[in-house]
C-alpha cells in the first residue's frame, strides 16, 4: 500500500520536518498527561475543587516568576535549540517520578505539585526558545503554512492523545499512562536534535540586563500585538478557570466515566484538527484579522453547553462533545493565526524576550484562573462557577474589536520597530 504523500513544506524542507516530527510525538505524549493528572489527583489521591485548582496553578506559576528572566537569558543564547533539548529531557525525567513513586506507595497530592511546578518552569524554558527555533527554519512566506502543519498536529493529538489517554487510565491507572508522555519528551529531544536551521544572532548582552522588560515596552508600543495578547489573556483567564474544573465536573455532577471523558476531548481534538487547516483558507477569504476575531468568539461560545447539559434531558456526553468540537475549530484558527501574526512582527532579536513578557501576561493569568475557579467551585458551587467562567472568556474579542486587527488583510511585510527599545 502507497504511503500517504507528505504535504509540500514537509517534503521540501528536511530540517522542519524533524521538528515537526519531534513536536507532533510530545504534543501526543501531553494530551495524555492532560487527562492522566486530574484524573490522578481526582480518583487516586480524592482531590477537591480547590486541590484541583491548586494543581492547574502549580504548572501555570513558572509563567509568572520566571519569564522575563527565561526570555532575557535566552536570548544571549547562541543555540536555543539546545534549551529546547534540555527541557524536553528534564520533563521526561520529572513525569518518570510519578509511576516510580506509586509503585513504591509514596505517591502524594505535594508530589504532583512539586512535579508541575518544575514541568510548567521546564515548559516556560521550552516556550521562550520556541520562536527562535521556528522561523530560523521557514522563510516568512511559509509561516502561516508551518503552524498549519505544528497546529494540525495538536489537534490530531486532541483526537487520540486525549481519548488514548482516558482509556489508559481505565485500563492500566493513571501513574503508568503518564510513562507515554515521558517517552514522548525523549523522542521530541533527540528529533529537534536534527532540526538544525541557522538561529538569529543572540542579542547584545547588556540589551538583555538593561533591558529586561523590553519584551513588554515592544508589546505595549505595538497596536496589533498589544490588542491580541490582551484578548488572549482575557479569554484564557476564564477558560482555565472552567478547563481546571471540567474534569471534577464531568465526572462529580455529569456521572461521565474516564473514558468518557478521553471520547469527548478527543471530540474536541476533530474539530481542532478541521480548524488548523481552515485558517489558511479564512483568512484568505476574509483577511487575517476578521478570522482572528470571529475565532475569539468562536472559541468560548459553545462552553456554554457544559453547565446547560445538567439542565436538559439531553445525553451530557453528546452535549459536552460539541462545546467541545466547535471549541476545538475556534482555539487552532485561534492559535494558527496568532502565531503567524507573532513571528511575522517581532524582530529575531527580541523574540525570547517578546515571549517571555507574552508568557508572563498570558500564562500568568492561568494560575489565577485556575485558583480563583477552585475556590468560587468551593463557595457557591461547580455548575454556577461553570456558567461564569463559560460567559466571563466571551470578553476577550472586546480587545480587538476598536483595534487594527479587523482591518488586517494579511501578515505585515517586515517585522515591527520600536526604537527607543534596545535589541
Amino acid at each position: 500500500m502507497p504511503r500517504p504523500p507528505l504535504p509540500p513544506l514537509l517534503r521540501a524542507n528536511r530540517p522542519f520536518r524533524s521538528f515537526w516530527t519531534g513536536q507532533t510525538i510530545s504534543l501526543f505524549g501531553d494530551q495524555v498527561s492532560l487527562v492522566a493528572v486530574p484524573l490522578l489527583a481526582a480518583l487516586e489521591l480524592d482531590a477537591g475543587a480547590g486541590q484541583m485548582g491548586l494543581l492547574t496553578a502549580a504548572a501555570l506559576a513558572p509563567n509568572l516568576l520566571f519569564s522575563l528572566h527565561l526570555g532575557a537569558w535566552a536570548d544571549r543564547r547562541s543555540r536555543r535549540r539546545q534549551l529546547l533539548i534540555a527541557a524536553d529531557l528534564g520533563r521526561a525525567l520529572l513525569l518518570l517520578t510519578i509511576p516510580l513513586a506509586w509503585l513504591l506507595g509514596s505517591l502524594s497530592l505535594a508530589q504532583l505539585y512539586f512535579v508541575s511546578f518544575l514541568g510548567g518552569s521546564l515548559s516556560v524554558l521550552f516556550s521562550v526558545a520556541y520562536d527562535v527555533v521556528f522561523v530560523s527554519l521557514l522563510d516568512r512566506d511559509r509561516y502561516i503554512e508551518g503552524n498549519s502543519l505544528i497546529h494540525g498536529s495538536r489537534a490530531a493529538s486532541f483526537v487520540g492523545g486525549a481519548g488514548i489517554g482516558g482509556l489508559l487510565v481505565q485500563w492500566f491507572t493513571a501513574p503508568f499512562a503518564l510513562l507515554l508522555d515521558a517517552f514522548s519528551y525523549i523522542a521530541s529531544a533527540f528529533f529537534v536534535g536534527r532540526a538544525a536551521g541557522v538561529e538569529a544572532p543572540p542579542a547584545k548582552p547588556e540589551a538583555t540586563t538593561t533591558g529586561l522588560a523590553a519584551g513588554g515596552r515592544f508589546i505595549l508600543r505595538t497596536p496589533l500585538i498589544r490588542a491580541a495578547l490582551m484578548a488572549t489573556a482575557s479569554l484564557n483567564l476564564f477558560n482555565t478557570a472552567f478547563y481546571a474544573l471540567l474534569v471534577l465536573y464531568a465526572t462529580k455532577s455529569l456521572g461521565m466515566s474516564p473514558g468518557e471523558v478521553g471520547i469527548v476531548l478527543g471530540i474536541g481534538g476533530i474539530g481542532s484538527l478541521l480548524g488548523a487547516f481552515m485558517t489558511r483558507w479564512l483568512s484568505g477569504r476574509h483577511g487575517l484579522g476578521k478570522t482572528l476575531v470571529i475565532s475569539f468568539v468562536l472559541t468560548p461560545a459553545p462552553l456554554l453547553l457544559v453547565p446547560l447539559a445538567a439542565e436538559v434531558p439531553l445525553p451530557a456526553t453528546a452535549m459536552v462533545g460539541v462545546a467541545e468540537f466547535v471549541n476545538g475549530i475556534g482555539v487552532m484558527i485561534l492559535d494558527v493565526g496568532l502565531g503567524a501574526l507573532y513571528a511575522a512582527t517581532v524582530p529575531d532579536q527580541l523574540r525570547a524576550r517578546v515571549s517571555g513578557a507574552f508568557l508572563l501576561v498570558n500564562y500568568g493569568v492561568r494560575p489565577i484562573g485556575a485558583l480563583a475557579g477552585g475556590l468560587l467551585a468551593a463557595a457557591i458551587g461547580l455548575q454556577t462557577t461553570m456558567w461564569i467562567a463559560a460567559v466571563g472568556a466571551l470578553s476577550g474579542v472586546l480587545w480587538l474589536i476598536p483595534s487594527p486587527m479587523p482591518r488586517l488583510r494579511e501578515l505585515p511585510s517586515q517585522p515591527a520597530v520600536d526604537y527607543s527599545v534596545d535589541y
